[in-house]
This record gives C-alpha cells, sequence and structure tokens, in this order.
C-alpha cells in the first residue's frame, strides 16, 4: 500500500468516516519520493530507533519502518492511531501510543524497548512546531538528532547567517541545517505556506557551560526590540550605567544591535553577569 498518495488517503479517511479539520493540524505528504529523500539525508539507517511524532494514518511512518531498526510513534487522535496501527499491521518494528507527546512517560518507554539513543522526525503541524522541537531540545534524554517539517520562513530563521532569538537559541542545543524546502504541494489538504526539513543533529552534544536559565533570560531582553541598540534593550535588567559596564566589560560595543552579536559573546555576556 503506497499511503503517500492522495488518492489512497482519501479512500482511507472516508473510510472511518473522517473530516480533516485545521484543529486537527494534519497536512499529509503525497509523494513518496520526497519522504525517501527525507530519509536519506537525514541519515536515517537499519541501526536507528525512531521517534515519530504525529503519524497520522501512517505515510511517513511505513517508510521509516523499512528504513530503520525500530519505530515508536506517538498520535494523539485516538481514530488516526487506529488507522495507523491497521495500516501498519504488517510490521513487526513498528508501536503506535495513542498519547499527547507532551505528556507520554517516553523515559519507561524507552526503559522498556531497551532503546538508549533514538532519532526523532515529525511531520508538525506548523502552529505547534517551535515548542514541540523546544521540549525534546531541552528533554533529559534528547535525541541525538531531530528531522521535522515546519513552516519554510521558521526554518530560514533558525538557520539565517544573522544571529536572531530563534538562530542563537537553537545553536544553543545543536547544530541546525535546511535539508531542502517543501512546495505546499506537496501536501493534502495544501497548507497555505511552503514548508521545510530541518535537521538538527548534536544536540546538546556541547552545551555552554553557562547558567542556561540566565543566558535565556539575557537573550529574551537582547532581543525584545531587534532594531534597537543592545544596552538599551538590556537596560530592562537593570540601572543603565552598571548595564553599559557589564557589556563593556565582555567587550561588546554598546550600540550594535542584537543581530551584530555572536553566540560566544552571549555567553560572555551571561558569564560576566554582575548587577
Amino acid at each position: 500500500m503506497n499511503l503517500a498518495n492522495k488518492k489512497e488517503i482519501v479512500e482511507i479517511l472516508k473510510k472511518y468516516g473522517i473530516r480533516l479539520t485545521k484543529g486537527l493540524g494534519q497536512n499529509f505528504l503525497i509523494n513518496r519520493n520526497i519522504i525517501l529523500k527525507l530519509i536519506r539525508l537525514s541519515g536515517i539507517n537499519k541501526s536507528d530507533a525512531v521517534l515519530e511524532i504525529g503519524p497520522g494514518i501512517g505515510v511517513l511512518t511505513q517508510e521509516l519502518a523499512k528504513n530503520s531498526d525500530f519505530v515508536i510513534a506517538v498520535e494523539k487522535d485516538r481514530v488516526l492511531s487506529e488507522i495507523c496501527k491497521e495500516n501498519l499491521k504488517d510490521f513487526n518494528n513498528v508501536i503506535v501510543f495513542n498519547e499527547d507527546i507532551l505528556k507520554i512517560d517516553l523515559k519507561k518507554i524507552f526503559s522498556d524497548l531497551s532503546i538508549e539513543s533514538y532519532k526523532l522526525v515529525a511531520n508538525l503541524p506548523y502552529n505547534i512546531s517551535l515548542r514541540i522541537i523546544r521540549e525534546f531540545l531541552e528533554y533529559e534524554s534528547p535525541p541525538k538528532d531531530m528531522i521535522v517539517i515546519i513552516q519554510k520562513e521558521v526554518a530560514q530563521k533558525i538557520c539565517d547567517k544573522k544571529s536572531s532569538l530563534p538562530r542563537i537559541a537553537f545553536d544553543f542545543y545543536g547544530k541546525s541545517k535546511i535539508l531542502f524546502y517543501l512546495s505546499k504541494e506537496l501536501f493534502w489538504p495544501k497548507p497555505k505556506v511552503d514548508g521545510a526539513v530541518l535537521h538538527i543533529a548534536d544536540i546538546q552534544k556541547n552545551l555552554p557551560d553557562v547558567d542556561r536559565e540566565l543566558f535565556f533570560k539575557i537573550l529574551k531582553f537582547g532581543f525584545s526590540h531587534p532594531r534597537k541598540t543592545i544596552v538599551n534593550n538590556l537596560s530592562g535588567l537593570g540601572d543603565k550605567d552598571k548595564i553599559i559596564d557589564w557589556i563593556e566589560k565582555s567587550n561588546i560595543d554598546i550600540k550594535v544591535r542584537p543581530e551584530d552579536i555572536k553566540m560566544e559573546e552571549w555567553i560572555n555576556l551571561t558569564l560576566n553577569f554582575k548587577l
């Protein structure tokens, strides 16, 4: 069964009486070659355990099962999870959970299945993509890689050459790159915007040795008004004269804008923070 086919998807949904809504957040990939390209470029292979978020009816899950060692698929919608189980019943290396990915006890599941490391794959609803990614970047047992389909413009901000809040935040936890872009025509139902396949590698492998909470607090203030100077943005943290002294001791020009400050300099600001 080729699940990456619009006609096949429509027939399956019709059979179960499902009418897709925006709230469901499902946009199925309808091109098998694109799925195989995603798997190939992300480096998923037969030695990998894969955690898939939101498998839907199993369009991507089917190909992951063929190309990896084991797949744990977590689908929040009860009916879709049952369809996914039915469509993948011939695979003995897939287990589907009808759970909320933000509430499920993954630690226990990994322990029960003797899984020590895994890769995360997801065709994410664009409106909650950053929240889910952030949860796993900060997770106590993070994936070694994330391969996620998200909105094109969001992926570009994360991988932009210029500094931005998303770019610095993602660089803190790993190495991000766009594998390729996806036209909205490759999905059904068709979303309003194009997508991108984002690959995040080396997650938590080389975390900066700083107070994480303080780092992100400074970062948030630093980018509160991207077009203003760094001294104006960070003035919200305390006395302006002390802020100026702190920035200068961190070897940063007080007149620069946040987009011109590199990761190393944000780390220096955090290490030198004494107000």
